[in-house]
Order: C-alpha cells, then sequence, then structure tokens
C-alpha cells in the first residue's frame, strides 16, 4: 500500500546561514551603521535572540532575518516570533523561537483534516510525524495538494512517499 509521512522540519544549517546572512546585511546597511544590535541563534535551544537600540531597529532586523530566511527557503512560518520588551537605556528584546516538529494539536488537526476529506486514506500520528497510507497513489497526491492549502501554523514537508 503506497504510503507518505508528514513532517515539519527545519534545517538548521540553512537556518544558521540566514542569520549570518542577515548579520553581513545589517552591516552594511546605513541606518544601521555606529549602532548596536545582536543577532544570535541557539541551535541547542532552536531559538534566535535579538537586541536592538530601538523598535525601529528591532523590526528592521526581524524584516531582514525573515527576507533572509525565504531566500535560503525556509518558510517563514516556522519563526514564532514573541513581542518585543524594553531592556536597559531603551534597547528592545525579542526571542524568536523556531518551531520544529509537529505538536500533538497540530497532528490531531491534521489528522481530523485528513478525515473529514472522505478519501479513502489512514492516518496515523507517530511521534512528530504522520503516516498517511491508501490504496491508491492519486489520492495521497490530492492529500498532499489539500494540506498544502491549509493553514497549520506550521511549515509541511512529505517524505518518505512509497508506492
Amino acid at each position: 500500500m503506497p504510503s507518505l509521512d508528514v513532517v515539519s522540519t527545519v534545517d538548521m544549517q540553512a537556518m544558521d546561514n540566514a542569520v549570518n546572512n542577515a548579520k553581513r546585511d545589517l552591516g552594511n546597511r546605513y541606518d544601521f551603521k555606529n549602532s548596536k544590535y545582536e543577532l544570535e541563534l541557539n541551535r541547542k535551544d532552536k531559538a534566535i535572540e535579538i537586541v536592538a537600540e530601538d523598535e525601529f531597529k528591532l523590526k528592521a532586523v526581524i524584516e531582514t532575518l525573515i527576507q533572509q530566511c525565504v531566500r535560503f527557503k525556509l518558510d517563514s512560518k516556522c519563526l514564532d516570533i514573541a513581542d518585543s520588551h524594553t531592556v536597559s537605556l531603551g534597547a528592545a528584546k525579542t526571542e524568536i523561537k523556531i518551531k520544529d516538529g509537529l505538536t500533538k494539536e497540530t497532528a490531531s488537526k491534521i489528522t481530523k483534516f485528513i478525515k473529514s476529506t472522505k478519501l479513502k486514506l489512514d492516518s496515523a500520528i507517530q511521534g512528530e510525524q504522520i503516516r498517511i497510507t491508501g490504496k491508491q497513489i492519486d489520492d495521497l497526491q490530492e492529500i498532499m495538494r489539500l494540506l498544502s492549502e491549509q493553514d497549520f501554523d506550521v511549515p509541511l514537508q512529505y517524505v518518505n512517499m512509497k508506492r
């Protein structure tokens, strides 16, 4: 029986490249000359910490980071941007969590959606992935199309498709 796995993963090397390119781009910008900002990727915690002189520069750093993520083919849905708060001397700080893996809530939403499509498919949650099996490969391709059209707040990838 044909099957495929639905996962949500983030390539941390591509994220590291996006952060480094964002740092380089910000270093070349005129409005960031002689201004202090920090943009650090914590691979272990899967988080990005940003500190800038003020809210305007903080938003500019976030926009530049998102542009670089798109450039490296990383979906911006994988970034969970927290509200910024003020630290000493008017500097603004925020932390961006990187969403990696499917949560149980998201996985159950996806399986409910698959069942509501009335396609002849079985879905099972296996840790941080969903295994979808069916009798026809066309049904699997159709569910891939339908899942791509939906918004589940995480980027979805389809891997391990077997005929």
